[in-house]
């Protein structure tokens, strides 16, 4: 009967003598089947004790890497290190790489260092590039479970997504900016941090296959490039403005809220409808301060809670790699959520 433990742990386990266990043990003559049973049962459950044991106080290390406005990566760091105080005993460790503006040569570098240095886990935020995708396989290919957070690489052998319905989600802003426009025709205003980004891209071609479908009087001008980043969002949206008179609301994707704003008072134009994306320090303040009509926010604890979920049941090799797509809550200035 093989196993790895010692006779006088059997024995205690079994509530026998160790002279008894020595027998079942060695397969001698002279003890009943009742006593065999009891030590392999003994056996199995120091087993399970031992499974257990292994997984108690298990550390991961895991890497994120993303290029995301600082308000967001903030944001998710956050989210991360509150969840994996969460996980004892099981602990998490979250090594952070993040830029506003990423060269796709510097994510795939990254990547790259990270399989050769070693790493539990990947979560990567990242554009859906060709080279991106060779870096993921490698990752993947050296044992290296990958995550794709917020936003997806379709046609990669990434182990799954972590976050919300895009599409479902620009699907909703529509609904709940032609639901409050009092007088069509008129024109919305969607500003993407960068048109390469899978889940910004999903979100927009939500909104515009509703409004198409549902309310075509109502038209969209799109401003992306600006990452998010003040400066460069305010310069976008002055000009989409001065372009177009009829512009009264904002479905913002990638950020950059308060230069939009901005850009509204400089003109003088009044901004009826205001749906933003994600319930962090800044979008709180506007929302507050009736400044956002709504926000689109999903928890990020529940996407660092499904990420680590995922982590161990690859590590574990089990069979519910399955992702769970996180709930998309439409957050008012009567609804915000306590900390």
């Amino acid at each position: 009967m093989a196993h790895p433990f010692l006779v006088k742990d059997i024995a205690f386990q079994a509530g026998l003598s160790t002279a008894t266990v020595d027998r079942v043990l060695n397969n001698r003559d002279g003890v009943r089947r009742q006593t065999v049973l009891r030590v392999r049962a003994a056996i199995a459950e120091l087993e399970k004790q031992l499974e257990h044991q292994e997984r108690v106080g298990r550390v991961y290390v895991i890497d994120i890497v993303m290029e995301t406005p600082d308000r967001f990566a903030e944001a998710v760091r956050n989210a991360f290190e509150q969840e994996a105080g969460a996980r004892a005993p099981t602990l998490f460790r979250s090594r952070f790489h993040m830029a506003e503006v990423m060269k796709t040569s510097d994510m795939v570098r990254t990547i790259d260092r990270i399989r050769l240095r070693g790493s539990d886990g990947l979560v990567i935020k990242a554009v859906n590039l060709p080279e991106i995708r060779s870096a993921v396989q490698r990752a993947e290919d050296a044992g290296i479970p990958v995550m794709t957070l917020v936003t997806d690489l379709p046609g990669s052998n990434r182990t799954a997504y972590a976050g919300a319905d895009n599409r479902a989600a620009g699907e909703t802003a529509a609904y709940l900016i032609a639901n409050r426009i009092q007088d069509p025709p008129a024109r919305v205003l969607l500003t993407l941090s960068s048109n390469r980004f899978q889940g910004e891209e999903e979100r927009e071609a939500g909104f515009r296959a509703y409004m198409a479908s549902h309310h075509p009087q109502i038209a969209v001008t799109s401003i992306s490039e600006g990452f998010g980043r003040d400066a460069a969002t305010g310069v976008l949206a002055l000009e989409a403005l001065k372009a177009h008179p009829d512009i009264s609301a904002v479905y913002s994707i990638g950020g950059g809220n308060k230069a939009i704003l901005s850009a509204f008072e400089t003109m003088r134009r009044r901004c009826d409808i205001f749906v933003a994306h994600d319930l962090d320090a800044e979008n709180l303040k506007l929302l507050q301060a009736g400044k956002l009509t709504f926000v689109l926010h999903h928890d990020l604890r529940s996407d660092a809670r499904e990420v680590f979920r995922l982590m161990e049941a690859r590590h574990e090799k089990r069979k519910d790699i399955h992702a769970r797509l996180s709930r998309m809550d439409v957050i008012t200035p009567l609804n915000i959520p306590q900390p």
